[in-house]
């Protein structure tokens, strides 16, 4: 079982016959436990749509979101007092899918992932109990959500900071595919050689409706000083601009239709020349609709469990394929992915919580059949 966009969530593989809407906690707990009891896992769906609230502290600045809500019901919530908690780059996705899995975020360089911002997780587990895991209660199970995705439970609540940000800017530089090795490399050149850490952003590659390549900036000021910060890129004299004053809210239709739920990615400790080249080789005759891009990746905060923590650049992509040949499949995956350390620890907490691995869709990480200490249990 596990969180999804819009608050859904699988138990086992995704062949569905069934579907539970809840709208209270109470109705997650239920949904969980008769699943489990009855063993229908490979074919109920918990769809949270419906828990969708956000509750503001202005003062604490702080924001409590339902298992159900989107980024688009956060970001309208708090845009009209310029305050946000770094999200993905796709508002329609649900923050819990996003959040525990530490996706990256057009901010990420300055303000961290969303995973950064939390405070707490309520999450119903596969027991049918509710915990609250923060930094003092299921500190174990805590660390664990920081990238460890749904493996653990389903959220029916999470509690995030919110940093204040008067001013977002964004810049779009659009190019003939053909420019693409040059925008790329010079965009690379950019990030690496210092530019300040406000800038978020990315190169896109996309048919639109024919093969372009894009440079976006997402900054944290005006106008002005973003033309400034991303001079290098105007210089290479684009075929159309966009700058402008841009909510933070308003990214993704600012940037036009289409989806940024990526359904591929590969990491990179550092993005040469040679991977430049395979990239645009990987952006020849792709399809109507179908995209790549290439983010750079803040840097890492604390010990999460965050994959590939020590990548610098990711290519995500839709409609095309960046699967790694080399890349073993199943858990020696998610141990190269995790790092041997984290993934055993993962493990760990995965035992504790969720020993009969019932919550096993995506990045499964199966439960490690040790022996916890009877005086250890998890605190409501």
């Amino acid at each position: 079982m596990r969180p999804r966009g819009f608050g859904g969530v699988l138990l086992g593989a995704p062949q569905l016959a069934l579907t539970a809407q809840c709208e209270t906690v109470a109705d997650v707990q239920a949904a969980v436990t008769y699943a489990v009891q009855n063993e229908l896992g490979d074919c109920l769906r918990l769809d949270l749509q419906r828990m969708n609230s956000v509750q503001l502290d202005l003062d604490a600045r702080i924001a409590r979101v339902g298992g159900g809500a989107t980024w688009r019901d956060l970001y309208r919530a708090t845009q009209p007092f310029c305050m946000l908690t770094p999200g993905g780059r796709d508002t329609t996705a649900g923050i819990a899918e996003t959040a525990l899995s530490a996706h990256s975020g057009w901010l990420e360089r300055k303000l961290g992932l969303a995973a950064d911002a939390l405070i707490s997780v309520e999450l119903v587990t596969a027991a049918g109990e509710l915990l609250i895991a923060d930094e003092t209660r299921n500190t174990d199970l805590f660390w664990a959500l920081h990238g460890g995705g749904a493996n653990f439970g389903v959220a029916s609540a999470l509690t995030f900071r919110l940093t204040q940000v008067p001013t977002t800017t964004l810049a779009v530089l659009t190019w003939p595919a053909a420019a693409a090795p040059t925008v790329i490399r010079t965009y690379r050149d950019l990030i690496e050689t210092g530019a300040p850490s406000s800038l978020g952003g990315g190169v896109l590659l996309v048919n639109d409706p024919r093969p372009v390549v894009r440079a976006i900036a997402v900054y944290l000021g005006g106008p002005e000083e973003t033309a400034a910060v991303f001079a290098p890129m105007f210089a290479l004299s684009p075929e159309t601009t966009m700058l402008r004053e841009t909510p933070y809210a308003n990214l993704q239709p600012a940037l036009g239709p289409g989806s940024w739920k990526a359904c591929s990615e590969r990491y990179f400790p550092a993005f040469p020349d040679p991977e430049v080249s395979a990239l645009c080789d990987d952006a020849h005759g792709m399809g109507a609709g179908a995209w790549l891009a290439l983010w750079p990746r803040g840097v890492r905060r604390g010990d999460w469990p965050v994959v590939y923590r020590d990548a610098s650049w990711v290519v995500e992509g839709y409609g095309v394929s960046l699967e790694d040949p080399c890349l073993q499949a199943g858990q020696a995956r998610l141990v190269a992915e995790y790092g041997p350390r984290n993934y055993e620890r993962l493990a760990r907490v995965k035992c504790r919580y969720d020993p009969e691995n019932v919550f096993r869709v995506s990045r499964n990480v199966e439960p490690a059949w040790c022996s916890w200490p009877a005086t250890i249990a998890p605190r409501r």
